[in-house]
């Protein structure tokens, strides 16, 4: 077997035991890459010179060792392109290392290459990327799910052993369940924004993609931690995440909220989610009914709440600071108007707009203001529950992956995918999608945990009791 298809703890095991050399891993990592990439397209850039020179002087004690890792293309790496799938910033090179990767390398991680997104994180699909369309593994013609869909493509079709992704509304766990692999959205300010490009300041969270959740564990303590570079970071040390896999669920209480199951949702998804919850209470959870009446509300809240911040955020893009700027302009004006026209695509322009617009004059308190005091009931609604439960089991997606296209000119509809995931960032919460099933076409299903905030440790734990009874996540897809 290809050491492609091993997952971190594996890896470790053989690479400590110098049953395999670092080299050999990133050697096979390319070759799967050269196989399958040009069907998939999960990578903006590679660097195959770097990581083998990192290969070659792995410290193989270290905690990620050895290991190659996907880096999603909003995340500064000195001295390679960060382009947020966007012409605006064609031509920029990173002058510094975001915290995360500093961490990484400070953990023995291998940066492998840099994979495809949405443009500024804005998007369910990552169709919209001025790169091209990533393709789902599982089945060409649909999309991997966004904003992190390179990252979740790469793990699924191994060609990263593991990746990191950002979540402003679910960019993590809708493509993990998209694409069968495993995406964890840590807790607001658990791990450092410095260095991570900004789409919504107050909703943005790095978070790993990986293939197992003792994987996910793993590369959360690597990257977790108090950072004085980001002062929205949790001041609270982060603790071991490992720590409490394996043990047993049996008496654990785990919320099911009747606003998740509703019509619309995919009969398929549906029933593989609700095999998912018994299989749960087979294992000694107690399951309870609980409600979160606000939840209707969480996707308007979100897009007035995101749009706002990424209009602010975006702002700074002009063609003077960064990247790409328009050419024969007659003054600075023009300058700034034709660079942006130019550099952004349709769905960036777009959330611009309305974010503009509800921060506007005489708008500001009927649309931004109210959106927020929404955001408010919302984790309200979640402190209550989180009173009966220790966690919240839900689909991470009402649908398995979409076709190429399918919801291109309908922005409503592309932003109900993720509809069971936004609330989570809203309220600051940590989740974690795991694969729990496959359609009748052979298309992934996704099983969401939702914590309370600093509890990461709980949703790992349920997790891997889930994971450790099923097979899901050891299948493959078959393409090559």
């Amino acid at each position: 077997m290809s050491l492609a298809f091993a997952t971190i703890q594996e890896l470790r095991r053989r690479l400590r035991a110098k049953e395999v050399h670092p080299r050999e891993l990133v050697e096979a990592l390319l070759d799967r890459i050269s196989s399958v990439d040009p069907k998939v397209k999960a990578y903006n850039y590679l660097h195959p010179e770097r990581a083998l020179e990192s290969a070659q002087k792995a410290d193989i004690s270290l905690p990620l060792g050895g290991v190659p890792i996907a880096i999603k293309d909003l995340i500064n790496v000195r001295g390679e392109p960060c382009t947020c799938a966007s012409r605006i910033l064609e031509g920029y090179i990173a002058p510094y290392d975001a915290t995360v990767i500093e961490r990484l390398r400070a953990a023995g991680a291998i940066l492998l290459g840099r994979t495809n997104m949405d443009e500024f994180a804005m998007g369910s699909s990552t169709e919209n990327s001025a790169w091209g369309v990533t393709r789902n593994p599982w089945d060409l013609s649909r999309v991997p799910g966004g904003s992190s869909g390179g990252s979740a493509a790469a793990v699924a079709a191994h060609e990263a052993i593991a990746a990191l992704g950002s979540d402003t509304g679910g960019s993590i766990r809708q493509p993990a369940s998209f694409c069968g692999c495993v995406g964890l959205k840590p807790t607001y300010g658990r791990v450092s924004r410095y260095g991570l490009t900004a789409f919504a300041s107050s909703l943005d969270q790095i978070g790993p993609l990986t293939k197992t959740v003792a994987d996910a564990a793993l590369v959360l303590e690597s990257i977790a931690g108090v950072d004085p570079r980001d002062n929205t970071c949790d001041p609270t040390p982060a603790p071991s995440f490992s720590a409490k896999l394996g043990e047993e669920i049996r008496g654990m209480t785990l919320g099911i909220p009747k606003e998740y199951f509703v019509s619309g949702i995919d009969p398929e998804v549906e029933d593989a989610t609700r095999q998912a919850i018994s299989h749960l209470e087979g294992l000694g959870a107690t399951l309870r009914e609980i409600s979160l009446p606000h939840t209707a509300y969480s996707i308007a809240s979100y897009y007035l709440v995101a749009t706002a911040e990424a209009s602010a955020n975006l702002a700074r893009f002009d063609g003077m600071r960064y990247g790409r700027r328009a050419k024969e302009c007659d003054d600075l004006l023009e300058t700034y108007g034709r660079t942006r026209d130019e550099g952004f695509g349709r769905e960036v322009k777009r959330r611009i707009l309305l974010g503009t617009y509800a921060l506007s004059s005489g708008y500001y308190d009927a649309y931004y203001l109210r959106a927020q005091k929404v955001r408010m009931r919302i984790r309200e609604d979640f402190l209550a529950a989180f009173r009966d439960c220790q966690a919240i089991v839900t689909p991470t997606s009402p649908t398995p992956a979409f076709r190429l296209g399918e919801r291109a000119e309908d922005p409503l509809q592309m932003y109900l995918a993720d509809i069971f995931t936004i609330a989570v960032n809203l309220a600051g919460l940590c989740a974690i999608s795991l694969p729990c099933g496959f359609t009748r076409s052979g298309l992934p299903i996704g099983l969401q945990i939702i914590g309370p905030m600093r509890q990461e440790e709980t949703i790992l734990q349920v997790g891997y009791a889930y994971e450790q009874s099923t097979d899901w996540h050891t299948l493959r897809p078959s393409l090559s």
